[in-house]
Order: C-alpha cells, then structure tokens, then sequence
C-alpha cells in the first residue's frame, strides 16, 4: 500500500510542538542526573564497543551529543532524548499511514509523543530512549519490504532493516525480541513472510551491525551478557512465585502506557483471542502482547521493573490508537489523561527544589546528589587527600561527572571476586598514589588498613538522594588495601 500523503505537516506540527516544550522546560530542570544518566556520560568518555551492563550506542550519542554542544551540563546530555523520541513519532505515523491512512498516522505519531513513558523519557536519557528510533525504522522499513512489489526495489530495503534493528540492538538488548516475533508473524500470516534472499540480508546487515558489540563480549567475558543475566534474577538464583511482583509489573503499565491505551491494548487482546480483530490489529499484537507476557513471567519468577517491555509498545501504540479513533470519545480522553501527564512532569523537574510531599522533596531521588560530590571535594582537598576511594555505585556515578574538572581522582574500592559495576571493573583503586586517600562510603566493610585510618566527622546528606543517610569518612594511607 503505498503512503498517503497530507500526514507528515499536521503529524510534525504536533510532534515538534510537544517537543520543543520539552526543550525549553528541560533548560530549566533543577534535577541533577540520575546514576544511570552520570554513568552513560561517563562511557561516552571512553569509548568502546561495550560496557558493563549495557551496549554500547548510548554513550555514543550523549558523547556526539556533548562534543557538539562543547558542554556536558546536564541539559545537553539529556538533550538526545525529547529528540530522539520526536523521531520515534515520525518513524511510527509513516507505518501508520502506509497501513492505514492519513488520519491514523496524525493519531499515532500524537499519541506516542504523550505516552507518559515517552514524558518520563524525555526528562532522564536511557537506553530505551535510544533504542525506539531505530527500532521503529526497521519496522517501517520491514513493513515496505513485505508490501513493495520484489521486482520494484533494490537490497536497500532489507540492508536498511537490519542496520535499522542492529542500532536498536546496539542501543539495548531488548531490540532482539522484534527479530523473534517477526519470525512468528511470517510463520503465521505469508503477507508479510519476506523472501528467503531478503530475510537472509537482514541477518547479514543485522550481525554485522552488532559484530563489534559481539566481540567486546567475548574479550570480556561476557561482562554484559552477565549482568543481563543478573538483573533476570532466577537464572542464578532459581525461581519463586512472585505474585505480587506480576500485580506491580501489570499496574505500572497503565503508567507506561497510559491507563486508557493500556486498557485498551488488554481488551484488543481479548478481542484477538476471540477471533473478533483484524489482520493487522492482529501482527501488530504478535509483535507487542509476547513482549508484555515475558516480562509478566519474568515478574512472576524473579522481578521485573516497570520499562522491561517498554519495546512493546512501539507496535502496541500502532495496534491500539487506530483501533480506539473508532470510540473517539476514548481516545480523546486518552489524549487528555497523557497530556496532562506530559504538561505536569517537566513542570514538577523545572520546581523540583521546592516540590515536596510533606518532609520530602517530591523529586528526592533526582536531587542532591552534586551537592553530595561537591562536599566529598571539598572535605578531600581539605584534609590533604590525594584521591578518593568509594564502595558506593550511586556515589561514584556521581564523583565522576561532578569531578570530570577537578584534579582529585576518582576510584572503586578494590574487588577481589567479581566487579559489582563499571567503576570497579575498570577503575579500581590500585594503591599507586602518593597521598593519602579520603575513603567514603563502607557499607558493610570494613578497612584491611583499619588501624591506620584517621576516621573524619561523617557526613549526613542534605535534602535528596542521601537525606537521612550518613556517609562515613576516613583518611587511610595510599597502600592500605595491600595489607588485605
């Protein structure tokens, strides 16, 4: 079917209008980045074909994203982000309209761009963030491969849909269950089973792709392949019946998705197992409803956090929106309860200093956490320090990023088994400086220098992330762990 036109003008009107709010509010959020954010910025400083618990492509973008801008505040790392979520819209109304037409295209490119997990993603950068382009161009370009006449387009379509899902794969694993269900919608419906010689060149350009991100996992050990296979939970440590963890996982969906989009993509389920939806309401739901029902598994026998299958609803959106325009009223609201949603978060990031419910700061996780590193600086400078050891993940994202200028270097305390994390895979202290080191943290440990240390008046954190916490100081001689 070939794309009608008339849908791109009003779809970008809607979509760079939602965006460019968000640009303008992100310029005034009093947030400071989370650990996850201060840690891709970090792997952008080192670039590499991996990292510890994820591929590579995001800290290539916030590194191209910084370079350009000549700054690493917190807006410019974020700034891929609201971006790369426009051109998710964008790439998800072209499908729209070659599938259904000029009215459903405008619909879906809107309602993506106020999903309310899209809101949230446009305030903090994530892999999800950097993945969903990529993956919405390989749908795109998969679904004219399947629908164009094979004797009227080049390689350049399968070529194109594979680099399409390796940069989404590169972005996050996750990508990898498009590749799958797929595969199953060909088995299930021939019009959209591609050739053997077009399938075999999207796996061609799809493991090229990700062939150095492949490597690096080899050289290392698997680091990243392992730490997925952590975060799954029950591969190492066996399953349970986690019922109230699949209640959780299910009702934060309703906050990914929307809750009137969520609710409708449970019913249209229904409907399709009743026989009742349509062809392409139907694949549509066999690339999007396995993705929600492994992580539901995933809930049941381990945990699963609320963006685990976040990748569905790319195909989810294109199955429901359209579906829903035929109860307007519905979609309307849906319009409403998610815009509301897309208004009140960058507002609440913008007065997050001052958002509290009742002795918290509304926003405490995001905060505080500068302020943090800022007086670990100060205290080292101070007491003579010439680096600072910490065992605390949540304090060395930080240490790093606010210290990328000052001349005090950053290191994880020494692991004899495993690295629990980046810092201590690839910067742990090694005992080499001239100085003395500010050691601060020591969560369940203790010093193998213990009888050296001179221990520092603690440090309690300030309104945020460390409030109520109180963080533990010593000054210990450069060669303390080799008395380990």
């Amino acid at each position: 079917m070939a794309e009608p036109r008339g849908w791109i003008l009003p779809a970008f009107g809607i979509v760079a209008g939602v965006t460019a709010l968000r640009v303008l509010l992100l310029a005034f959020n009093r947030t400071d980045l989370f650990v996850d954010e201060a840690q891709y910025w970090f792997w952008g400083q080192e670039l590499a074909f991996g990292y510890y618990s994820k591929p590579p492509l995001i800290a290539w973008v916030i590194r191209a994203a910084t370079e350009i801008a000549g700054s690493d505040t917190p807006f410019w790392v974020r700034l891929p982000a609201p971006l790369f979520h426009a051109a998710t819209a964008m790439f998800l109304g072209a499908i729209a309209a070659r599938i259904y037409g000029r009215a459903e295209a405008i619909a879906v490119a809107a309602a993506f761009v106020t999903l309310p997990m899209v809101a949230v993603g446009s305030l903090l950068i994530s892999t999800d963030t950097i993945m969903f382009p990529f993956l919405a161009l390989a749908l795109l370009l998969y679904w004219r491969l399947v629908e164009e006449d094979a004797g009227t387009r080049s390689s350049a379509l399968p070529l194109g849909a594979g680099i399409a899902l390796g940069l989404a794969f590169l972005a996050k694993y996750a990508a990898v269950y498009y590749l799958g269900l797929t595969a199953v919608a060909a088995v299930i419906w021939p019009s959209v089973r591609p050739r053997p010689g077009d399938a075999a060149l999207i796996l061609l350009a799809f493991g090229l792709t990700i062939a150095p991100n492949v490597a690096w996992n080899v050289w290392n050990g698997f680091s990243t392949v392992t730490h997925t296979a952590d975060n799954i939970g029950w591969v190492r440590e066996g399953a349970g019946l986690n019922f109230a963890g699949l209640a959780e996982f299910l009702g934060a969906q309703f906050a990914v998705f929307g809750p009137i989009l969520f609710g409708a993509f449970a019913l249209l389920a229904v409907v399709r197992a009743r026989g009742g939806a349509r062809r392409v309401p139907a694949i549509l739901l066999v690339l999007s409803l396995p993705i929600v029902a492994l992580v539901s598994a995933q809930a049941v026998l381990s945990k699963a956090y609320a963006n685990w299958a976040a990748a569905a609803y790319l195909a989810g959106t294109l199955a429901v929106v359209p579906w829903l325009m035929r109860r307007p009223r519905w979609l309307a609201a849906s319009y409403v309860v998610n815009g509301v949603i897309c208004l009140v978060l960058p507002v609440a990031a913008v007065f997050a200093d001052r958002l509290r419910a009742g002795d918290d700061l509304l926003l405490k996780r995001y905060l505080g956490r500068a302020e943090l590193s800022d007086a670990l600086f100060a205290v080292a400078r101070e007491s003579g320090a010439a680096a600072i050891v910490s065992d605390d993940r949540d304090i060395l994202a930080d240490l790093f990023y606010t210290g990328r200028d000052a001349a005090l270097p950053v290191f994880a305390w020494p692991e004899d088994g495993p690295p629990p994390h980046h810092y201590a895979q690839k910067h742990p202290y090694s005992g080499e400086n001239a100085g003395p080191v500010l050691v601060a943290g020591l969560r369940d440990r203790a010093l193998p220098c213990a009888g050296e240390a001179r221990p520092l008046p603690a440090m309690t954190g300030g309104p945020g992330a460390y409030q109520r916490r109180t963080i533990q100081l010593f000054l210990v001689p450069p060669d303390c762990w080799k008395a380990d």
